[in-house]
């Protein structure tokens, strides 16, 4: 299973609702980053991403983008093969 790291805030129900569809695919760890509490994450994140919105999820090296887009990914069948590549 490829390693799954989340940018997320304190407060964000998108954000909970990506790590119950992780965790439902068979996600046990996520790496979160909190960008309310570290300002250079937080740059950090926009300047890979080009997004100012959480969550930005990538699976392995791999940038899904936010909850719509990792929704949207496995309506097509695309996440849980993304997750299992080796």
């Amino acid at each position: 299973m490829q390693a799954v790291k989340m940018y997320t805030t304190a407060v964000c129900p998108y954000c909970v609702r990506a790590k119950q569809l992780l965790k439902s695919k068979g996600v046990e760890q996520i790496e979160e980053i909190r960008i309310d509490t570290d300002p250079v994450q937080r740059d950090h994140m926009m300047q890979i991403t080009g997004r100012r919105t959480v969550p930005q999820i990538y699976v392995g090296d791999t940038h899904v983008g936010g909850c719509d887009d990792l929704m949207a990914l496995d309506a097509k069948g695309g996440l849980v093969p993304l997750l299992q590549a080796a």
